[in-house]
Order: structure tokens, then sequence, then C-alpha cells
């Protein structure tokens, strides 16, 4: 289940933003993309699931909370095939025309939720992601970390979906599935503190994304950030 490299070349740059429930991902990437436009520097938008016309089909299975006899291999199955028409539809084409591709959630999220707290085993849920993904994971993924009381507080006002309606001791299992794949892949992953204040968590994601693509094949983006 090899994947196949070769459709992976690209002068673009993609970031993930992952983490547990009201960590806040929405609010940043609107603040991220900001900043990108700011800099005249194309973005594309984008979230799992549902980030295609297929993909919005398959998230209303997901997050229904009347599904709730959807098993476990199935409910990772979905995911992977709304990943890997996300990857073909939007992520990929986006990629290779030079342009920034922030997600809200993607193949992270099904290591954590479905691989370490499904139990449905790391190791083999991300074999599947590479086959989904012809192996393409993010350039930069930023978990927001965040207490479980405090992610739920800052959600009391809305409607939950079926993987927020979870027991707390599930999402304080994604909580340590999150840090335990951050400490797995350091380069890959990095933690930011979503306790902080909004300014605060903006502004240390902005300079981490800066420094990363500075360092990175992303050349021209760098010219134009610096600007």
């Amino acid at each position: 289940m090899k994947p196949d490299r070769k459709k992976l070349a690209y002068p673009g740059f993609f970031i993930s933003f992952e983490g547990g429930e009201g960590a806040g991902k929405s609010t940043q990437i609107r603040h991220l993309t900001k900043y990108f436009h700011d800099h005249k520097i194309p973005v594309v938008l984008t979230l799992e699931p549902g980030g295609t016309e297929i993909g919005s089909k398959i998230r209303e299975l997901l997050l229904d909370p009347r599904n709730t006899a959807l098993s476990s291999r199935a409910e990772l199955l979905l995911y992977l095939a709304d990943r890997a028409q996300h990857v073909t539809d939007c992520i990929l084409p986006a990629l290779k025309a030079g342009k920034v591709v922030i997600t809200d959630r993607y193949a992270d999220s099904s290591n954590v939720y479905q691989g370490i707290c499904r139990g449905l085993g790391l190791k083999e849920t991300m074999a599947l992601n590479d086959y989904a993904t012809y192996g393409l994971y993010p350039d930069l993924a930023i978990v927001l970390d965040l207490p479980v009381k405090l992610g739920f507080a800052r959600m009391k006002q809305r409607v939950l979906d079926r993987m927020e309606l979870e027991k707390s001791s599930f999402h304080n299992k994604v909580r340590r599935g999150f840090l335990q794949l951050s400490r797995k892949y350091p380069k890959r992953i990095q933690v930011i503190n979503a306790a902080q204040t909004e300014d605060q968590v903006r502004v240390e994601i902005q300079d981490l994304v800066r420094n990363r693509i500075r360092k990175s094949k992303g050349t021209s983006l760098w010219k134009k950030m610096e600007k």
C-alpha cells in the first residue's frame, strides 16, 4: 500500500489546524487567512469533512447525531473517502498552483480520533491515510491545545454534532492523542496553547507560520511575506 509520491510535488504550502472541540480553530483560521490576504498571497480555505461537493454529503452522514449505530471502522472509512476526494478535487490542485491551503482538520484527526481513541490502531490508520492521500501530509500541522472543560464552556451556545456529543472521557483522550502525536512528529506538528488570549494565539501562529515558510521550499511565498 505505497502511495504514489510522484503526485506530491508542489510549490504551495499546506497547513492544517487540529485539536479538540472549542479550541478556537475557526477563529484562528480566519486570522491566518486574513494575514495571507494582507500579503497578497493566494490562499484556499477548506475543511474536513465536507471540503468538496461529495464530501459535504459524507459530512452529513458522519456528524448527524442520529447516526448512533455507525461503527468505528465505517466512521474511519467515511472520513477517508471524504479525504481522498478532498485531496483530488481541492488540496493538490491548489498546492500545485502555488497557493497556500489551510484546512480545518485533516489526516491527523483520523489518526487521533479513530486510530488512537477508537482503538483502530495508529499504524493502521496512518497506512490508510497514506493510501487515500498519496501520502500527502501538511507542511505544518497546528494543534490548538485546550483543556476539555474550557473548550466545551466556549461551545455552550452551539448545537453539538455527533462527534462533539461524545463523553468527556473520550474528548480527554483526544487531547492526549494529539499531544502524543506531536511528540512522535515534532517537526511536522506544532502545539499552541489555546488557553491564551485570542490575540496571543494569533501572533504565535503567525510567527510560527512565517518561520516555517522561510525555512521551507516555498521561496516565492517567503518573498511575498517579506514585502
